[in-house]
């Protein structure tokens, strides 16, 4: 689904703009799936580091969270990760959308950002 963003290469101003945008980016379940597995990576190795103070788990965190979205992004969904151009409000969105997902609230926010059933 071709979105007003990509036709007009302008970048989105608000939050409430970029997160239906960014729903369509993780449009495939794959690529949700893989983000999922991140995250959880991400905050295990933040529990791990908050409770160990061993530092390598703040690189685990990051390695954890970013790698398998960005393969998920560049192989399943083909896409550029928005992570490149809005690093802060995709690092929220991920948290938000695994959070939706984890109470079973994800699918009403696909539907309202336009992601087609799979």
């Amino acid at each position: 689904m071709a979105d007003a963003h990509h036709l007009s290469n302008s970048k989105i101003a608000t939050y409430r703009d970029f997160w239906p945008y960014y729903l369509r980016e993780h449009g495939k379940p794959a690529t949700r799936a893989i983000h999922f597995f991140g995250t959880g990576l991400a905050v295990a190795s933040l529990a791990a580091l908050a409770t160990t103070g061993i530092g390598w788990f703040g690189l685990s965190a990051l390695v954890g969270g970013y790698a398998p979205a960005w393969i998920g992004h560049f192989f399943i969904e083909k896409n550029r990760p928005a992570t490149f151009t809005y690093p802060f409000w995709s690092l929220i969105s991920d948290f938000r959308m695994a959070g939706l997902w984890s109470v079973g609230r994800l699918q009403p926010e696909l539907e309202r950002a336009g992601v087609p059933l799979r």
